[in-house]
């Protein structure tokens, strides 16, 4: 593809965290959003026009906290000039020529009512793995090997956005092996991240290269 991709990682120590009261996840997104310029207009937000920006929180522990960054440009080397670290690089352009990919990923399972239009989550481990299986090839650009596909956990985030309203965020957390099908639409999904959620946390693919891949895809 075209334009470079950065990946990051952004590093916040116990002050850091408290600084930022990062406590949630909108306050993760504030944080997160706060390393790029905002090229966007509001018209271009109003539309849901991608930001460029996937993240996805790994969590921490006593000493501090640790998110992976995927973008379209380059993010500052800390929070507000003064908190946390960021270790940037260019994304190698051979990373996605590859054809067989192991992943992990946290994504936002809904689908939209037919009748009322509105989107609903979709429940259950057996339901979920058949919601992202039948959606990979056609939307994503890749086939899953249903054997190797683990939906490790489902957890709810609630929270409030920027205008106070309240948001309930179902987030799946999904490993496997994957096949590239469309090298075209891989590589768009992979830039702008799958699923809804992606200003959340959801939707980066975390991938590795299989050298020597025994799927039964």
């Amino acid at each position: 593809m075209s334009t470079t991709l950065f990946t990051s990682v952004l590093h916040l120590d116990r002050r850091a965290i408290s600084a930022l009261r990062l406590t949630d996840a909108y306050s993760l997104h504030r944080v997160v959003y706060s390393l790029f310029p905002d090229i966007r207009s509001e018209a271009e937000k109003q539309a849901s026009e991608a930001s460029g920006i996937v993240f996805a929180d790994m969590g921490g522990d006593a000493h501090g906290r640790k998110v992976l960054l995927l973008s379209d440009r380059a993010p500052a080397s800390q929070v507000d000039g003064k908190y946390g670290e960021v270790q940037s690089r260019p994304l190698p352009p051979a990373f996605l020529n590859q054809s067989h990919y192991r992943f992990q990923l946290v994504i936002n399972p809904t689908r939209r009512d037919n009748a009322s239009k509105k989107l609903i989550p979709v429940r259950g481990h057996d339901a979920i793995a058949d919601w992202f299986m039948s959606r990979a090839e056609a939307n994503w650009g890749f086939v899953v090997d249903p054997q190797q596909l683990q939906i490790e956990k489902v957890e709810l985030q609630r929270f409030a956005d920027k205008a106070q309203r309240p948001v309930t965020l179902a987030q799946a957390y999904l490993k496997g092996v994957l096949r590239v099908s469309d090298p075209e639409r891989f590589q768009h999904s992979f830039a702008r991240g799958i699923g809804r959620g992606r200003a959340f946390g959801c939707g980066l693919l975390q991938i590795v290269p299989l050298a020597n891949h025994s799927t039964s895809l």
